[in-house]
């Protein structure tokens, strides 16, 4: 792949990462990519470099354009390994004049490298750097998602480089958002968001005002990972936006495992009673589905209901590594409520009640348990849970869940 051109003498230099499938917990079924941008002008400027292991994609593509070493300017927007397992390289390779990076970036970059003579530079926000017919301007984003996180910003070709804000992780042959179907693509960008933006949505929503109230004008932004946002940037930030906010529809999320089926039929019941209040519910197996997805469909639900059978005197260790998951990621605004079958002890449900309340979830029921098999008249209670539950979600008033929630059984 050759570099593609992003605006007129900047371009998109980065690898593809069609191979990862798990990013520290994350399910990347589809893979990733690591983005980098290079600026050509009186001063050639590099923004962020690759995982170790891809420094070859990135030297073919910049071989394209320029030699290497005529590289002036290397710019540390994040200091993540995926955007800095190659940095040590890449200075050796380029010799640039100037490294620029956050002040916490330079931090993490002396955390991370042990360097003693690169040639770092502090630039905090409000900074610029004039690189001839251009002036690139900083912007920190502390903790989105890491604290030395950074933004580039060229006014005059409204670019925005956005480090991992506004990313995805997807492997694909297109770069740009108006190349791909726009559902996947933004299915993809709610689980970025959802695993790894979501316990910073406050932040976020700062930012996103900040940026409004500098009046930035934003036509394209070139995230680390995934497409550039060229056919619709408006889209993502206002995704951002809602996200951020937490903004939930008529949806519930029924996250259950099971041993013998019988904490299964129990999940099936409760979805049925939802379904009777007219409320989107999705279904979800732990043994068939990872706690990213599921945690995706949490994003935008109002409800989050969890089944688990009792081993061992607590739940099922699938169910331990989700509500672990769930609870780092900081879901707010939620109903909750727990159920599951037990055979002599039966504490699974009363723990999992226990992590929803510390994760300030709202209890609609304290919990319901049964014990061996479900008859007839426990799946009957397991429905009337559901049904309260819907009859909850639908007093909050929340608009319908629309063409996003394909209700289904798992």
């Amino acid at each position: 792949m050759k570099p593609i051109e992003v605006k007129k003498d900047i371009y998109w230099v980065g690898a593809v990462d069609w191979d990862i499938r798990d990013f520290h917990g994350y399910s990347t079924y589809k893979g990733t990519t690591y983005n980098c941008y290079l600026a050509l002008d009186e001063k050639v400027v590099l923004f962020d470099t690759v995982k170790k292991g891809f420094l070859s994609d990135l030297t073919h593509r910049i071989h394209n354009l320029i030699e290497p070493q005529k590289i002036d300017y290397l710019v540390v927007n994040h200091l993540e390994m995926d955007h800095s397992g190659s940095l040590p390289e890449v200075i050796e390779l380029i010799k640039p004049e100037k490294i620029f990076t956050s002040p916490m970036g330079q931090k993490a970059m002396m955390a991370h490298f042990h360097y003693k003579d690169w040639p770092v530079e502090v630039v905090k926000s409000g900074d610029t750097l004039n690189i001839g017919r251009r002036t690139i301007h900083f912007l920190e984003t502390r903790m989105l998602h890491w604290p030395d996180s950074m933004f580039s910003y060229f006014p005059d070709d409204k670019l925005l480089i956005s480090s991992d804000a506004f990313g995805l992780h997807w492997a694909t042959s297109e770069r740009f958002d108006d190349q791909v179907d726009p559902s996947e693509l933004m299915h993809h960008a709610a689980k970025y968001y959802a695993n790894i933006l979501l316990p910073y949505s406050p932040l976020v929503a700062k930012l996103l005002a900040q940026v409004k109230e500098m009046g930035l004008a934003i036509d394209t932004i070139a995230p680390d990972h995934g497409v550039i946002w060229r056919g619709d940037p408006g889209r993502i930030i206002a995704a951002y936006d809602r996200w951020s906010r937490q903004e939930a529809v008529a949806k519930a999320l029924v996250v259950y495992d099971t041993m013998w089926h019988s904490t299964e039929l129990m999940a099936k019941a409760v979805a049925d009673g939802l379904q009777d209040e007219g409320v989107c519910v999705k279904l979800m197996n732990l043994a068939t589905t990872h706690r990213s997805d599921a945690i995706t469909e949490l994003l935008d639900a109002k409800a989050l209901l969890v089944g688990s059978p009792t081993l061992n005197n607590g739940m099922l260790p699938r169910m331990a590594d989700f509500l672990t998951y769930a609870k780092g990621l900081k879901p707010t605004g939620k109903l909750a409520a727990a159920f599951g079958s037990y055979g002599w002890s039966g504490e699974a449900v009363k723990q999992i009640t226990e992590v929803l309340k510390e994760m300030k979830l709202e209890i609609v029921d304290e919990g319901l348990r049964h014990n061996y098999v479900p008859d007839h008249e426990a799946l009957h209670k397991c429905r009337e849970l559901g049904q309260k539950m819907g009859q909850a979600i639908k007093a909050a008033g929340l608009a319908p869940a629309g063409v996003r929630c394909h209700c289904s059984q798992g």
